[in-house]
């Protein structure tokens, strides 16, 4: 039976690294470094090649949807954890148990136009998205099969 694809919201602080970076790394590819939450860990654990993902400018001056990618590698250490002189080293993590992983994204296309914040929350059909809920600050979070075919006839 083929695998049913998921999809996902990924945030990223334009200052840190944008949908221009991605779009400007060798064969518009990354690795998704330094996440240190459990439950967003979790999620890239989930992930599988080929979901699909929402690139999203938080922190922004408008915080947007700004771009489609695809899962290219799946969850995988995160090495950044055991280097002391990285800003997302973790003293209690050892290379025989990581604790944090990683997976690598392919850029699709950039949106034309961003999906702001404002403008999501003015979408009847995604009033459950995970993103606008109250308190919803996880950098990595599922969208629903729904929620993405609208995300996708907005932009």
């Amino acid at each position: 039976m083929p695998k049913e694809t998921k999809y996902w919201l990924m945030k990223s602080e334009p200052s840190s690294f944008s949908i221009d970076d991605l779009r400007a790394a060798p064969r518009q590819m990354t690795y998704w470094d330094g996440v240190r939450n459990y439950q967003a860990r979790n999620f890239m654990r989930d992930m599988a090649i080929g979901d699909h993902v929402l690139f999203y400018h938080s922190n922004a001056n408008p915080p947007a949807i700004v771009g489609i990618a695809k899962v290219v590698k799946t969850a995988y250490p995160d090495p950044t954890q055991f280097d002391k002189k990285d800003s997302h080293y973790d003293p209690d993590s050892e290379p025989s148990r990581p604790r944090w992983d990683m997976v690598d994204i392919k850029l699709v296309r950039k949106l034309s136009h961003p999906l702001t914040l404002d403008h999501l929350k003015k979408e009847h059909k995604l009033k459950g998205m995970v993103l606008l809920q109250k308190g919803s600050r996880l950098s990595v979070q599922p969208v629903t099969p729904q929620e993405w075919a609208h995300i996708l006839s907005l932009g």
